[in-house]
């Protein structure tokens, strides 16, 4: 797969000033707060461990890594259903829900050492860029129905809430093609602050978990043993623990997804170097170390890279700062209780730009390639990738497996491309 470099402003290996890069950090960190604290939101479980796993995971991965991919490691929303179902078949134990979490990212190294044995050239041969272009696709759109949500571009939203969403985008969209110097490299930052600001104006911040936080506080570790200074669970390896393992097969497909996305928009093969064997160990570690200290499990964050995507800013050392960020945030309860009162709103209008450049992304690869959707086999792999990523289509496997969205989309672009014929060899044969 042949892949252009883009013009960045800041590659891989460059360091920015200190101040300026503690300001492309916290840019970062805003990017994924949302998204990380809610899944803990959804779980019942602390706030402030998924915080600390977040951090603490994407430094794993910049370690399995080698510091050659810009990825930051945030909070997946692909278990949350199956954790649900184990907590509440356990009474509220997270037992089950930890333990298959943990097991998860060691089946992810499992799969890191077979892709090490048998390398990795079978990913031009199942990836190509038919396959690759609408995946992209699909990942960035999947996530588009969020943003529009929480925009407040739904029947009977607020309208306040759409001013700010409104607002949010048109200032992160400005910012990012008119402004010059420092603030051309922190448009979503820039378009955060104005847009809480707009916000507090118009009445949509409730400022009562500021006040109510500790200004310090240790994060809500829980541990697998019992202990006078944590809660703690035990390990359990029961059926509802060993039912969390199949949606592996879906998150190993979004990393190989991500993975080409990111490569994409830095312009650098990362399944090939420093190979997805390493990114694959770096985001099953640290899964594993976050659902052991009774975080949820670690996933690639597109948010993240739709930031990387529009500021051209694909710095190791700025995500790795956003990584301590987060780790002294999760001590820093005031801050945090900050960042949590910011309004889906502004959250919105800034996701409509992010994930809307990692969709366009997998619109370039294919430009880029030159596919031709002259020939049907194009057309048809495309349009069934879409429409089964997109619409949501979900294949079940008598309960045992349950596949959707963009691993679905993804397994269906592969077969159809393996089995079609090639328009040549098709009319030599008719």
């Amino acid at each position: 797969m042949a892949v252009e470099k883009q013009t960045l402003i800041l590659d891989v290996e460059d360091k920015p000033a200190l101040a300026t890069g503690l300001f492309l950090s916290l840019q970062h960190v805003f990017a994924m707060f949302g998204a990380t604290i809610l899944v803990p939101i959804l779980l019942g479980l602390p706030v402030s461990v998924a915080l600390l796993a977040s951090g603490v995971g994407t430094l794993i991965y910049q370690i399995a890594t080698k510091a050659k991919v810009p990825v930051y490691l945030g909070s997946s929303f692909a278990y949350i259903a199956a954790m649900q179902v184990a907590i509440e078949q356990m009474g509220g134990d997270i037992s089950a829900a930890q333990t298959g979490i943990v097991m998860v990212g060691l089946v992810y190294i499992l799969i890191a050492a077979l892709v090490k044995v048998i390398g990795t050239g079978w990913i031009d041969r199942l990836l190509p860029p038919i396959v690759i272009g609408p995946m992209i696709m699909v990942i960035g759109l999947g996530l588009a129905s969020n943003a529009v949500s929480n925009a407040g571009l739904v029947a009977d939203s607020d309208w306040r809430t759409i001013v700010v969403a409104i607002a949010t985008f048109l200032i992160t969209a400005f910012i990012n093609t008119k402004a010059k110097g420092f603030f051309k490299i922190i448009p979503f930052l820039t378009g955060i602050i104005f847009g809480y600001i707009i916000a507090i104006l118009l009445g949509l911040v409730d400022f009562a978990p500021i006040i109510e936080a500790r200004w310090l506080a240790m994060p809500e570790i829980y541990l697998p043993f019992e202990n006078s200074m944590f809660d703690s669970y035990t390990f359990y390896f029961g059926p509802e623990t060993w039912a969390i393992l199949p949606i592996v097969l879906v998150t190993v497909a979004e990393h190989i997804g991500d993975h080409t996305v990111l490569g994409k928009i830095v312009g650098r093969p990362f399944l090939k170097n420093p190979g997805l064997s390493r990114t694959l160990i770096g985001d099953g570690a640290a899964t594993a170390v976050s659902a052991f200290f009774g975080g949820p499990a670690n996933t690639t964050y597109g948010e993240n890279t739709g930031v990387i995507g529009m500021t051209r800013i694909a710095s190791v050392s700025v995500i790795r700062n956003a990584a301590f960020i987060a780790i002294g945030l999760s001590f820093f309860g005031k801050f945090t209780a900050l960042i949590s009162t910011i309004p889906n709103a502004v959250l919105g209008g800034m996701s409509i730009l992010l994930y809307g450049v990692i969709a366009s992304n997998g619109l370039k690869v294919m430009i880029e390639d030159k596919v031709d959707f002259n020939q049907s086999r194009n057309l048809i792999i495309a349009s069934s990738m879409l429409v089964i990523g997109l619409g949501g289509a979900v294949l079940d496997f008598a309960g045992i497996v349950t596949l959707s969205g963009t691993a679905l989309s993804a397994m269906t672009g592969i077969i159809l491309n393996l089995i079609l014929p090639h328009e040549e060899a098709f009319e030599a044969e008719i």
